[in-house]
């Protein structure tokens, strides 16, 4: 069982695809359900035992950096991106802060409602860190309700990740939370790069392990998509099946 003590939240995309919503707002402000994105993502944090968070901001930081100069647990560093750094780029830099055990990153627009345990718990229960190098939580395409495209990977037996072959459908999309060792970024690129470039690595070496979600995710990538998360919350739907 991995002790979860330190966290990222990545909210310094420029959510093109939320527009016209995104347009003076940082992606992760939006409301869903009453509570903004962002929060919804140090909630879980802090409901897993997250003691310090890292968020990083470029679009509208001055927003984001409001947003969580409010919150107390977990202890939360803001990191502004003058420049945007990407994913990968993002967590390298924040690498300091995250001290030298595995940490959680998610995204600052990935909603992940729990299933009978929570996901976090499930993933730390999971991590073996002389196995994995990081551990992604996905979701079965067939249950994503939003376009998915051709999916993200493949899965062995043993929760091994792989890439889909060209014109091959992935059964598998990757839900925006994750837990990453520090030697996943051995010899990480300087400056901007996407975690995608570490995880090809990481599936190159065997090291690279997925857990898949029990709950539910909501795949927000446009206003619609907002519209029918918040639609299913309303709803109730959400509630009865859990």
């Amino acid at each position: 069982m991995t002790h979860l003590t330190h966290g990222m939240v990545l909210a310094a995309g420029l959510g093109l695809r939320m527009r016209p919503l995104t347009e003076t707002t940082a992606k992760p402000l939006l409301p869903l359900h009453g509570r903004s994105l962002l929060d919804r993502a140090l909630d879980r944090l802090q409901s897993a035992g997250v003691e310090q968070a890292v968020v990083n901001a470029h679009w509208q930081a001055d927003q984001v950096a409001a947003a969580v100069a409010g919150r107390t647990i977990p202890a939360i560093t803001l990191q502004r991106e003058e420049q945007l750094l990407e994913t990968g780029g993002g967590v390298a830099r924040a690498l300091p802060l995250l001290g030298p055990a595995p940490f959680v990153v998610i995204n600052g627009d990935s909603v992940v409602l729990d299933g009978p345990t929570p996901a976090l718990d499930r993933m730390a229960a999971r991590f073996d860190p002389a196995l994995m190098d990081g551990l992604l939580l996905v979701v079965r395409t067939a249950q994503v309700d939003g376009e998915v495209g051709r999916g993200d990977f493949h899965l062995d037996p043993m929760g091994r990740v792989r890439r889909p072959k060209e014109l091959e459908l992935a059964p598998y999309i990757f839900s925006g939370v994750q837990l990453l060792a520090p030697a996943l970024f051995t010899d990480a690129p300087e400056g901007a790069f996407s975690l995608n470039l570490l995880y090809d690595r990481a599936i190159e070496a065997g090291r690279l392990y997925a857990l898949v979600h029990d709950g539910i995710w909501f795949h927000l990538s446009t206003p619609a998509d907002l519209e029918r998360a918040e639609a299913a919350m309303e709803s109730g739907l959400v509630k009865a099946l859990f």
